[in-house]
């Protein structure tokens, strides 16, 4: 018996993509005891194997590609590894970081903060919007909030989160890389219990074809709400 069925964002006799829905894992793991599994549930609902090309983490929305065949799959991971698929996130962060930038700092390789285990790793970002809202969260008697597009250029664990906390400016409901602080003021007060992160978008070569490939994301309710809170253009 099937559970949550995933949205089918593109699919073709060599490829699939979906809009991974946050808490989902992509694959259970030896610690894993509940949740929505991604190879799982998919192989159940196209009832056929599916092979996982890259990385979201649980807490991540957004577009996951996925491999119909192992042909593709090793195209597909080869492509990620070479640095030639186009990843594009939003984030909504705390404060107003600059209208765009570089981050090039080396990240952790994994849950163990070990130093001497950073990976180098380069993150391309724009501020698409901001807003400052009347409420004494911290220390100033009002608060800023930004939403980011986000590149990575490399690949790296929870990249973004770690990149957006070294500028100062963590991603809201990031419980291991963010501010406690406003992220209770977002569960309290909007009701988000998650981190606010989806990756938007996905361009690459298809590796069959040869094709140039585009798969985009939609953001869910609780983004739009969020927008219409903040007075922010709504995206599709």
């Amino acid at each position: 018996m099937l559970g949550r069925m995933f949205t089918i964002l593109h699919r073709d006799e060599h490829l699939v993509a979906i809009d991974k829905p946050p808490g989902a894992l992509v694959h259970r793991t030896p610690t894993t005891r509940q949740g929505h599994i991604v190879l799982q549930g998919l192989r159940d609902q196209l009832g056929r194997r599916v092979w996982p090309v890259h990385r979201l983490d649980r807490a991540t929305s957004g577009v996951l590609l996925l491999a119909l065949d192992a042909e593709t799959a090793s195209a597909l991971a080869r492509e990620f590894k070479e640095r030639r698929v186009e990843k594009t996130y939003l984030a909504l962060v705390r404060g107003w970081p600059a209208e765009k930038g570089l981050i090039d700092h080396p990240v952790h390789s994994g849950e163990h903060k070990n130093p001497e285990k950073r990976k180098e790793a380069v993150t391309r970002y724009r501020r698409l919007a901001k807003a400052e809202l009347p409420v004494a969260v911290d220390r100033y008697p009002t608060s800023r909030y930004a939403l980011m597009e986000a590149r990575p250029l490399t690949g790296r664990y929870q990249q973004l989160r770690q990149h957006f906390k070294k500028i100062s400016h963590p991603i809201i409901g990031d419980t291991t890389w963010g501010d406690g602080k406003h992220n209770r003021f977002f569960r309290e007060r909007y009701g988000v219990h998650r981190l606010m992160l989806h990756a938007l978008r996905l361009a690459f070569t298809h590796p069959i074809s040869g094709e140039p490939v585009a798969v985009e994301a939609p953001v869910d309710d609780q983004w739009r709400d969020l927008f219409r809170e903040f007075g922010w253009k709504p995206r599709p």
